[in-house]
């Protein structure tokens, strides 16, 4: 008696091409978009930065092909530069001056502290925004949608909902698939679910549509959302404010 499994038909020629060529796509897709996206960058640090250069500190007067990338690095230079030279009494006095000037016109005046208190606050080393993910059940129970957990409720907000007994998180809630814009949405802190994975897994998910699942080893969540707020005001770039019930 032959126990040997029937040997399965080979697929058409057609079938095997497809998926080697899937195959190739999956593979070539993403390194093909990085690096055009990395050479799209560069460009675009050099169109700013290379028309301010002089002629003679360009390497394209000593060589007779473009170098891609030197409009960056300068910036990269003079960027921390800057930030070098802001932390001396010298640089904080032209820094402060400048500021005061910027805080006499009407319309720069807001639009430069809302862009500084969204730089502080995300860039800012041991705040916290935005690095842990949760869910809440929104737009209604039973229904459940992805957040980026940002700070603590501040200000008027948290005092209002603070004589209400509500101790209240302040969440993001982005779109598929473009995480960039959302919502602001103010939700009570037992009510959100936090995650396990990361802003960068989350952000995989949200722009695959659900179809780029992050590996995940299961645990359990024990430790309570603790948020650390950064000593400006928590700003964020885009969405609109709703309470969530």
């Amino acid at each position: 008696m032959n126990d040997m499994p029937p040997k399965l038909p080979k697929p058409p020629l057609g079938v095997r091409m497809r998926n080697n060529f899937l195959t190739g796509l999956i593979i070539c897709a993403p390194i093909a978009i990085t690096i055009w996206l990395t050479w799209t960058f560069i460009h675009w640090a050099d169109s700013w930065v290379k028309p301010y250069i002089p002629a003679r500190f360009s390497p394209e007067h000593y060589v007779k092909f473009a170098v891609p990338g030197f409009g960056l690095l300068i910036a990269v230079i003079l960027i921390t530069i800057i930030g070098i030279l802001a932390k001396n009494l010298i640089g904080r006095t032209i820094v402060e001056f400048g500021e005061s000037v910027l805080a006499r016109m009407p319309l720069v005046r807001s639009l430069y502290k809302g862009l500084k208190q969204i730089f502080e606050t995300v860039l800012r080393e041991r705040s916290n925004s935005f690095k842990k993910v949760g869910m809440i059940e929104y737009p209604s129970p039973g229904l459940w949608s992805m957040v980026f957990i940002a700070t603590d409720a501040a200000g008027e907000i948290a005092s209002r909902f603070n004589d209400k007994g509500m101790d209240m998180v302040a969440v993001f809630l982005p779109p598929t698939p473009v995480p960039t814009a959302g919502f602001l949405i103010f939700v009570e802190r037992k009510k959100i679910m936090e995650l396990d994975m990361g802003p960068e897994d989350a952000a995989k998910l949200l722009i695959s549509g659900g179809l780029v699942s992050p590996e995940w080893t299961p645990g359990k969540i024990d430790a309570p959302i603790v948020i650390q707020r950064a000593e400006s005001e928590s700003l964020h770039p885009a969405g609109k404010d709703k309470v969530a019930s």
